[in-house]
């Protein structure tokens, strides 16, 4: 079971300011969530694979496909330094 006391130093590790009110409504509420772990932890899970999610979600993405920037000069004007038709950057791996 959760005390007040850890629940003030999680909320001052947090930096988080709670009211007398908080203190005791959190304290309730970490205990219970954490009885419900404790509930959790006394399951068999010898024979079930690992997962990521509980539900299957697939993401959507779009096709990627190069598509040239129409207006090469503009954006190039607008670096800071240029050289032929590159960007100029500073080196950042010496020699060695």
């Amino acid at each position: 079971m959760i005390d007040r006391e850890t629940v003030l130093k999680v909320a001052h590790l947090a930096r988080l300011e709670l009211s007398p009110e908080e203190e005791e409504k959190f304290t309730a509420q970490l205990g219970d969530i954490l009885d419900y772990f404790e509930q959790l932890s006394e399951l068999d899970t010898s024979n079930v694979d690992p997962t990521t999610r509980a539900i299957d979600v697939s993401n959507i993405t779009r096709k990627d496909e190069l598509q040239p920037y129409p207006e090469r000069e503009a954006i190039l004007q607008s670096a800071p330094e240029q050289e032929g038709e590159f960007f100029k950057v500073p080196k950042i791996l010496n020699a060695d």
